[in-house]
């Protein structure tokens, strides 16, 4: 059945008012009066129809679709078939500004009908976000990092590939590259590939893109760079120096047979600490142009023995080596530079995160096109809550982290034996943090109220 845009679409301007209600007609999905406000504040609706205005076509144009997935996201859905659990809840149909949510179909025909040039504006609208923040922040130092992410299919899903797949051997994927920024937690752009494809494929043009962008609006900011031994070659290195970016890289054994000699005639090392231990040295490939510094690095492990447990107990212990290279511009000591090189498991987290809550790794369509829009709308989906406070001690620390705090929430839910408080921080660093999560049952404190809309 067709709709006209009179029939469907309404104008939302105030924000639902927060009482605690007594009886038991509650939404669901409550919390979302908090991002209402949130998009209402970024002007992150206007900009969608900017961004998406030459596709705007019948009652449910692409601005209105790619809202809803990124509300169906925030709500937790992974598949697009999830949308029939939250079809009717009012408060969902006012941050969407609709009388009426449109049909699964509906969803993946106007997926399907996005091009080129809207993937393209969504990549820059989801930019310009991260941009308006890091410039919020006044952050001296952009940390940027470059990995790919493996999204497997077990269809024949247009654009995917056969290639590497540590959990899904033999399965089809994309494995599109990501740049996230460390200050803010963030995915700030995307290269989207094939699964059959190494993970520099493509990487010199996107770096050298994220970059340029980056420069345009932080000019003043120093830039820095991570990145693993899959991106180790010359020209993303001259790259980095045309850019005057720190950056630091693995490298890979394998590629170099002189890194092995050269570890096996060193006899003397430098300490980091009682595991690390380290030597630095310049260093010129063959076939380079130019001279980089190299820094040797092993961490002293125990070795473990096949056996018996309890024969461990009058066995003499027994330590072995891990050694790793990095090769860099900074000036700074080796272990500065060790633990900037490092704080990369950020990203890591935050792809874990991404794939675990907002469903980074899925893959709804069979459409191309329709799931690069899908990962975008994942990437503008954060998995925490990042809250921009005052500087303090820890703001830019030798890893980078987030340059925000976590906060905890106090949520009340009704329950069968009264109201239970759940008290609950985000997971960055319980240490850093000092994060807690706890329940227990108590009534709601005087003035409180709870975020409720009655259907």
């Amino acid at each position: 059945m067709n709709f006209s845009g009179v029939s469907v679409q309404r104008n939302i301007r105030k924000l639902p008012e927060i009482r605690f209600s007594k009886n038991k007609r509650l939404t669901s999905y409550a919390g979302l009066v908090i991002f209402q406000a949130l998009l209402t504040r970024l002007g992150f609706v206007a900009a969608l129809k900017n961004s998406l205005g030459h596709l705007t076509k019948g009652a449910y144009g692409q601005p209105a679709i790619v809202l809803l997935l990124i509300v169906h996201l925030l709500l937790g859905f992974r598949r697009l078939r999830g949308l029939d659990y939250y079809r009717d809840d009012p408060l969902v149909l006012r941050v969407m500004g609709l009388k009426r949510l449109p049909d699964v179909s509906t969803v993946s025909r106007k997926l399907r009908s996005m091009d080129t040039k809207g993937v393209e504006n969504l990549l820059g609208l989801n930019r310009a976000l991260v941009l308006g923040r890091l410039n919020a922040i006044a952050a001296p130092r952009v940390t940027m990092d470059f990995d790919g992410v493996v999204q497997s299919t077990k269809g024949h899903t247009e654009g995917t590939a056969i290639g590497f797949n540590k959990k899904k051997k033999g399965a089809r994927s994309y494995y599109p590259l990501f740049c996230t920024v460390a200050q803010t937690d963030q995915v700030f752009d995307m290269h989207h590939r094939s699964g059959n494809v190494h993970d520099s494929n493509g990487a010199v043009e996107f770096i050298d893109d994220s970059l340029s962008k980056v420069k345009e609006t932080l000019n003043r900011v120093q830039l820095e760079v991570r990145v693993d031994s899959a991106f180790f070659n010359d020209d993303i290195l001259w790259l980095l120096e045309l850019y005057h970016a720190e950056f630091t890289c693995s490298v890979p054994f394998e590629r170099f047979a002189e890194l092995k000699a050269m570890v096996e005639k060193r006899k003397r090392w430098k300490r980091l600490d009682n595991s690390w231990s380290y030597f630095v040295t310049d260093w010129q490939p063959k076939c380079w142009d130019e001279r980089y510094r190299f820094l040797f690095l092993r961490q002293k492990k125990q070795v473990r023995y096949k056996g018996p447990l309890q024969l461990d107990l009058y066995r003499p212990k027994d330590f072995d080596y891990d050694y790793k290279v990095i090769v860099t511009n900074k000036k700074s000591k080796a272990k500065s530079v060790l633990q900037f090189h490092n704080g990369r498991g950020v990203q890591e987290k935050l792809f874990g995160e991404g794939q675990q809550h907002t469903a980074l790794g899925v893959i709804p369509t069979r459409r191309k096109i329709a799931n690069q829009t899908f990962t975008i709308a994942s990437m503008c989906v954060s998995p925490s809550i990042p809250v921009h406070t005052n500087r303090t001690r820890g703001f830019f620390v030798r890893t980078n982290f987030a340059a925000w705090k976590n906060v905890s929430l106090r949520i009340y839910a009704r329950t069968p034996r009264g109201f239970i408080t759940v008290i609950t921080s985000s997971s960055t660093s319980s240490k850093r943090s000092g994060g807690e999560k706890k329940s227990r049952f108590t009534p709601p404190p005087p003035g409180r109220t709870i975020a409720g809309c009655s259907r």
